[in-house]
């Protein structure tokens, strides 16, 4: 008899373990960088947590850098999806809008992501992929509060406004971090969904 081969359905568990596993390994190097820092954060600490050997997590993650990249990067374009599900009819009120873009920048993918921008920024290795990762998902964070506030941007002024607010969406996440921060920057969310409702209304009409 010829030899016997893995069929769909042999491999499709297979898959379905790895894919597992790499989710498994790409959260827990998010909670490891957000809890312990580059410095206290290695592929065998992360292997620990994950519940998976360390040569599991090379097979999917050959270097360290490899792993904390991409687990910032699949955690950030978890919680864009995550943002989209909040509005699936697309623009909303705008104050919600605000308060959740400022969501985005707390909690624990915030702070690993600040922990990988300063390790980048020592670390020659990291610098170019932490510059490109960031880069994409700021684009991709923009385009999303394009499309939840209705905002123009053929109209003067409107693409700083959007950015001004991911900037100050930031700088309350970086606040955020050394103190509970959430009584102010529920003010500042109801000033800045004032000021945008200014700043986006449609241009008026001129002969």
């Amino acid at each position: 008899m010829g030899a016997v081969t893995a069929t769909g359905a042999d491999r499709a568990p297979k898959q379905d373990r790895s894919r597992a596993t790499r989710r498994r390994l790409l959260a827990a190097a998010v909670s490891c960088l957000a809890e312990r820092g580059w410095a206290g954060s290695t592929v065998s600490v992360v292997a620990m947590r994950a519940g998976v050997s360390r040569g599991a997590a090379q097979h999917h993650f050959p270097t360290r850098e490899d792993l904390f990249t991409a687990a910032v990067e699949y955690v950030a374009e978890e919680r864009s999806r995550a943002l989209r599900a909040l509005f699936p009819e697309g623009a909303a009120d705008r104050r919600a809008v605000v308060a959740a873009l400022v969501d985005l920048y707390t909690g624990p993918l915030f702070r690993a992501a600040l922990h990988l921008w300063v390790a980048a920024s020592n670390e020659d290795q990291l610098r170019g992929r932490v510059t490109e990762l960031e880069a994409r998902v700021g684009r991709e964070t923009h385009r999303i509060a394009v499309d939840l506030l209705a905002a123009d941007e053929t109209r003067p002024g409107v693409r700083e406004t959007v950015q001004g607010l991911l900037d100050m969406a930031r700088g309350l996440g970086l606040a955020h971090l050394l103190t509970d921060d959430t009584a102010r920057r529920r003010r500042v969310v109801e000033q800045w969904a004032a000021l945008l409702d200014t700043a986006l209304a449609a241009a008026p009409v001129t002969d």
